[in-house]
């Protein structure tokens, strides 16, 4: 007597999690594989811009207080602008920020700026505000060039802008640290902002 044969259960349920997984799988893959292409690129041009204003606003200001205070406030709005642009295109395009390619250009981006944020104080301590715009410029460009290994090839070329305007404040006198400042911040992002929101889009 032949021993009976039954046909394997078909379990739709299980079959489901084993496809929601390799999608997710597939998913992650391909997350980690590609560029970070949310840059904002108008929001860069709004940063840009209040950069600009707040160069005008330092050239008219008496004393190296003033001056940075002027500059560590678009510093804050500016953070502010480029979070927000940032966030609110990568959500439209439907790409995360929290993981894959978009999670490495956050943190290549973060240190350098930290990094700047102590320094401002150590040197604002020791009576070296004239040494600010070159590190400012400098590590700017620094964590730029770093998450834009992860981005777009418009994000590291504006990085390197920024470190060779950082090589030149400390190079060039003090007087031009304003003026660098407003060709860095202002300038360089309003250009490369609109590059970025042409060819990416927004």
């Amino acid at each position: 007597m032949k021993p009976e044969i039954r046909p394997a259960e078909f379990r739709p349920a299980e079959l489901h999690t084993r496809a929601m997984d390799n999608l997710r799988f597939i998913r992650e893959a391909m997350e980690s594989a590609t560029s970070f292409t949310a840059v904002p690129g108008w929001g860069g041009v709004a940063m840009g811009l209040s950069a600009l204003a707040a160069a005008a606003i330092a050239s008219r200001t008496l004393g190296a207080d003033g001056w940075l205070a002027v500059w560590l406030a678009d510093a804050v709005l500016a953070l502010a602008i480029g979070g927000w642009a940032l966030a609110h295109k990568a959500r439209n395009a439907g790409v995360a920020v929290s993981r894959g390619a978009g999670r490495r250009f956050v943190l290549g981006l973060s240190p350098p700026l930290v990094a700047a944020m102590v320094l401002t104080g150590v040197l604002y301590q020791a009576g070296l505000v004239s040494a600010i715009p070159g590190t400012w410029l400098l590590l700017y460009g620094v964590g730029v060039v770093a998450a834009g290994t992860f981005s777009v090839r418009a994000v590291p070329v504006m990085g390197s802008l920024f470190m060779v305007l950082g090589v030149a404040a400390f190079a060039l006198p003090a007087a031009w640290g304003n003026a660098l400042m407003a060709l860095g911040f202002g300038g360089l992002h309003v250009v490369f902002g609109v590059l970025i929101a042409r060819r990416y889009g927004g």
